[in-house]
């Protein structure tokens, strides 16, 4: 179950006033403001959701966004906490996209930040496990487009926001 809001702490930023909130699911902490699907998804499978976290590196360790596709895969945003400008959504994003069939496949992961100058960065190929990492440096209020492939059918063609941006 998800924990009260009352256990949410403050994340503070290095750079400007900037911060995140964050709130404790079955023990991964989840930004405040994430949806009820990415808390969902957290709490259906916490280990999941931490070994996703780990695949991304040390120091991500705060969930943004979680999507569950059916029982082909599931997309998972994660970031620091820190900002990289002075603006929220000048915060590191790390995004994977977790094979959950058992089987190898053609899929990826592309990260789009909220800036128009910014190139997406992605990951494509034949992966029985996951894509990615990939990172943006301002990733918060961008996207996350996940795809997969199982012989000649899409199975997976869909977008994950990342953050709570207006």
């Amino acid at each position: 179950m998800v924990a009260p809001i009352a256990s949410a702490a403050e994340q503070p930023s290095p750079q400007g006033n900037t911060q995140i909130e964050v709130m404790d699911v079955e023990g991964v902490k989840v930004d405040k403001q994430a949806s009820v699907e990415t808390k969902q998804i957290i709490e259906s499978d916490a280990a999941a959701a931490a070994a996703a976290a780990n695949v991304c590196g040390s120091g991500y360790t705060i969930s943004t966004g979680a999507a569950r596709y059916s029982t082909y895969g599931t997309a998972y945003t994660w970031t620091n906490g820190k900002t990289t400008g002075d603006r929220l959504y000048d915060m590191p994003i790390c995004a994977v996209f977790f094979n959950d069939t058992g089987s190898a496949h053609s899929m990826g992961i592309r990260l789009k930040d909220n800036y128009t100058d910014t190139p997406d960065v992605e990951d494509f190929g034949t992966y029985s496990t996951y894509a990615g990492p990939v990172y943006q440096n301002k990733g918060y209020c961008g996207q996350a487009y996940s795809y997969m492939k199982i012989g000649t059918k899409v199975v997976v063609d869909n977008y994950l926001s990342v953050g709570a941006c207006n």
